[in-house]
């Protein structure tokens, strides 16, 4: 009988933030990226540079307002792309004769991408209806973090300040 014990390269461990030398904190993302970019110039190795965002928040953006006539046109697009869709993967529009020629029939493609939007605009306009926690507004969310800190291992900070002109280099 085996033992089930894990072997240690199975094991994993819980993930966990990076601990040593910070080289600054930042008010927005784009300062630390910066300061990453000049370490990364001054051939710093790019895996031991972290960055950690403290204090995230959730921000939602309001971006437009909701309606019935923003939700039926969005309906008659997504309507029209599926139409589109089954139109050219059935050939519609093409009528082969029996001598062996071939009718484009335009009215009838058309016709399909016609219903498919009126049919895609039907039923978002219904669940829109149907919907108990309406919302007039559309939004998108996305994470941020208050501060943002570069940080690099212990081992390697003299290095990084030296880069950075932080640090002499008798020391």
């Amino acid at each position: 009988m085996t033992d089930a014990q894990p072997k240690d390269k199975n094991r994993r461990t819980s993930p966990s933030a990076p601990r040593g030398h910070s080289l600054g904190e930042f008010p927005n993302y784009q300062d630390a990226t910066q300061l990453v970019e000049r370490l990364i110039a001054g051939d710093f190795a790019p895996n031991k540079i972290s960055i950690i965002g403290h204090d995230p928040v959730l921000v939602e953006r309001v971006r437009s307002r909701l309606g019935y006539g923003r939700v039926a046109l969005s309906g008659a697009v997504t309507g029209f792309w599926i139409g589109l869709i089954f139109a050219l993967l059935l050939g519609t529009g093409i009528e082969v004769t029996p001598e062996g020629g071939v009718n484009y029939l335009p009215q009838q493609f058309f016709s399909v991408l016609v219903v498919g939007a009126g049919l895609g605009m039907l039923f978002q306009v219904i669940r829109f209806s149907a919907t108990k926690n309406k919302r007039s507004f559309l939004s998108s969310q996305m994470p941020i973090a208050t501060r943002y800190e570069v940080i690099v291992p212990d081992a390697d900070a003299l290095n990084a300040l030296k880069i950075l002109g932080l640090a002499s280099s008798s020391e």
